[in-house]
């Protein structure tokens, strides 16, 4: 079986499953705005795990949810984050929440991942999210307040703090994760299950405990542990989410099964760009459209996330971005050079590094050598490519377009690297846009420019 590190034990384990198919929750996205590369990273990481899983035989059940209620508890130190965007954009939330729901999903196809067995949405489940509350109240877990809201009760629950190793006694109030009119629960590490409405018109539903809305955590047990029978084998999520997220989910999850609800919690960590944090703040969000308006293919994103391991900080770079881009180029070529209609077969030391804790990058590494190695047969090289490409999703027999450039396209990509050559980069920017509008895709390298057809 595949082996993975898990947070929660501190150790990389086997993947377990109570039955004959392996459940795999994933956290999804807020659709309030696009999906930046920094989190498909974390998606990416989910889809490696399902493909290395059905690689191996193994049946999935793969949940990823949708919060499109859009209150994350950090973001309500002012007006929830779902409401400010529809005012900035002057449409209903519910319609920019699909809006970006729909390029998630365009998203997730561009870096060819496989698509989940459901994609519950939040707000489509709030009953839900009202059952388990009421079960959590039942079981002496959570309290209900005269003003409406419902906090789980943090010192109802002994292992708390187990996967982040944040102690009780040593949270201290005001967290950035709290809201800011919380001054109704008993103590200040109790989280908000429903909170009431208040002053708040949108997005408000009706419960037991008056008008209000969920919080964050609760989402993700209500429709986890109903989609995957109160048992996840593994669930994957951003390091970000560890703490309080994964904590305050495991807490009421365990309390409303009895029981450890989930087998492994997996991590993907933080993704930098050109040095620096990601954050729409320091204006440093990039997302997978401006790659593709560069002219490099999706899932060049892919396998330069593929090339750095999931548990390490990676900072992620033009460069790398175009260099990738190449080698995907190549591989293509190459797959195709090599033969047909051959029969994928494994290599051992890719096998190997794919099932000791989703190793990509030693396995890109020993694909790399087999590339380069005269005295392996072509079509050999094409079977063992062929079965990595089961689990890295590179797309590697998609065939490459081969035609020539028309005069006018040639023209143009003279004029560009004569610019290129003046350092007149935004001419040698429109000129890059509109070969790319024609179809043809450019990548800067050390040697100068080479194209290929989109």
């Amino acid at each position: 079986m595949i082996s993975i590190y898990d947070t929660l034990a501190r150790k990389v384990s086997e993947v377990q499953s109570s039955g004959s198919t392996v459940n795999v929750y994933c956290c999804g996205p807020t659709v309030y705005r696009d999906a930046h590369v920094g989190n498909l990273r974390t998606f990416l990481l989910a889809d490696v795990i399902h493909r290395a899983l059905i690689q191996q035989g193994t049946k999935v059940n793969f949940i990823q949810n949708i919060t499109d209620v859009g209150h994350m508890s950090e973001d309500v130190q002012g007006e929830d984050k779902m409401l400010q965007q529809a005012q900035l954009e002057e449409r209903d939330p519910f319609e920019i929440a699909r809006a970006y729901e729909a390029e998630f999903h365009n998203d997730l196809r561009r870096l060819n991942i496989l698509p989940a067995n459901a994609y519950p949405r939040a707000s489509e489940t709030i009953n839900l999210m009202q059952q388990y509350i009421t079960k959590l109240i039942d079981g002496g877990f959570a309290y209900a307040t005269p003003s409406g809201s419902v906090y789980f009760d943090s010192r109802s629950f002994e292992t708390y703090g187990a996967i982040s190793g944040n102690r009780l006694d040593s949270l201290k109030p005001g967290h950035r994760y709290e809201f800011t009119d919380e001054g109704d629960k008993r103590f200040h590490a109790d989280w908000a299950l429903w909170k009431a409405a208040g002053l708040r018109t949108e997005m408000v539903w009706d419960s037991p405990w008056g008008l209000g809305f969920p919080g964050w955590h609760i989402e993700c047990t209500a429709m986890s542990l109903s989609l995957l029978d109160n048992r996840i084998d593994v669930h994957v999520g951003g390091i970000d989410l560890r703490f309080p997220h994964h904590e305050n989910e495991r807490a009421q999850s365990n309390a409303v099964t009895g029981s450890e609800a989930v087998g492994m919690w997996v991590h993907g960590e933080h993704l930098l760009f050109e040095g620096r944090k990601m954050s729409k703040s320091s204006g440093n969000v990039v997302l997978l459209q401006e790659i593709i308006n560069r002219g490099i293919d999706p899932l060049a994103l892919r396998l330069c996330l593929l090339e750095n391991r999931y548990r390490a900080q990676m900072d992620l770079t033009w460069a790398a971005l175009e260099a990738a881009n190449s080698t995907l180029r190549r591989w293509r070529n190459s797959l195709a050079t090599w033969g047909s209609d051959v029969t994928a077969n494994a290599d051992s030391e890719v096998s190997s590094a794919i099932e000791k804790d989703l190793d990509t990058p030693r396995a890109i590494l020993r694909l790399r050598a087999i590339e380069k190695d005269s005295q392996i047969p072509p079509q050999h090289k094409r079977a063992i490519f062929l079965h990595a490409d089961q689990v890295l999703g590179l797309e590697l027999t998609r065939a490459s377009i081969n035609k020539p450039l028309s005069p006018e396209q040639a023209s143009l990509l003279s004029q560009r690297a004569s610019a290129r050559e003046q350092k007149n980069w935004s001419q040698s920017d429109l000129l890059r846009d509109e070969l790319l509008a024609q179809g043809v895709s450019i990548s800067d390298g050390p040697a100068g420019q080479s194209w290929s057809w989109t």
